[in-house]
């Protein structure tokens, strides 16, 4: 399935950022994108760009993957009028930025609503679909956050580390199947998601030199479509730090209370 013509691709979070950049280049593919978000109006604008760059439709469907029930509601809508899945691309997630000590678990709710099990959901009803047909590729973006933990981020990369986990266990599973699952873990990326998890931009303009573009997440996200990738680490630095921080998490801990802190 490396070749992406002819093939389904679902992507949430497909009305901004790493998602939009992401629909562009599946379609660039000639892969048929379903763009899933809350925003209609600018999914539909993000589809027209799609069908401009592969001369074939794409479909909009407004999504809330923190509500089962629409999940569900619109699972089976693609399947009867579009088809059964072969790539889910689960990109939709937020974050705060904010002490643990003042955080509001009210948030933390919704933001695990979104980052874990609504892309639970989902790949639940994909993976019913895929194992029918033993065949499929699910993708879910997770971070570096989800390896390496910072201050101020404890809800955040909690939600992310559950990604990467389910991910892990899920992959195991689906081998049998031969359902893939890969992990996209990017380190900052300069999207809208920073308004919210960084409003100052005082942290951001600090990890300038690790900060990614969405094209550069985008392009190696869909270029392992079909392999048997387990997950890519971005920027390559980073990815090299988070393996650094599994062995000596004691060193890994000063470097980051002295070069991550976002105070």
């Amino acid at each position: 399935m490396t070749q992406l013509e002819g093939k389904i691709v679902l992507i949430t979070g497909a009305s901004s950022g790493i998602g939009e950049a992401m629909a562009y280049e599946a379609a660039a593919k000639n892969a048929t994108v379903l763009l899933c978000a809350r925003r209609e109006d600018k999914l539909k604008e993000v589809k027209d760009k799609c069908e401009s760059i592969s001369n074939k439709p794409a479909y909009v469907y407004t999504l809330d993957v923190s509500d089962p029930d629409d999940i569900d509601n619109v699972m089976d809508r693609i399947k009867a009028e579009v088809g059964a899945i072969d790539v889910l691309i689960n990109n939709a997630g937020f974050g705060h930025s904010e002490t643990f000590l003042s955080y509001d678990l009210k948030k933390a709710e919704s933001m695990f609503r979104v980052n874990v099990l609504g892309l639970m959901y989902l790949s639940q009803i994909a993976a019913i679909q895929m194992a029918d047909r033993r065949s499929g590729h699910i993708i879910n973006v997770g971070s570096i956050a989800g390896k390496v933990a910072t201050p101020k981020s404890s809800v955040y990369s909690a939600s992310k580390f559950a990604v990467i986990g389910f991910s892990n266990a899920l992959r195991l599973e689906l081998k049998p199947l031969n359902i893939k699952v890969t992990t996209i873990n990017p380190g900052p990326v300069d999207t809208a998601f920073f308004d919210e998890f960084d409003p100052s931009g005082d942290y951001l303009n600090r990890i300038r030199s690790f900060v990614l573009t969405s094209q550069e997440v985008a392009e190696k996200t869909i270029k392992v479509i079909g392999t048997n990738k387990r997950e890519v680490n971005l920027p390559f630095s980073l990815g090299v730090a988070s393996k650094f921080y599994s062995l000596f998490p004691a060193l890994g801990d000063y470097l980051i209370l002295t070069s991550f802190d976002k105070k």
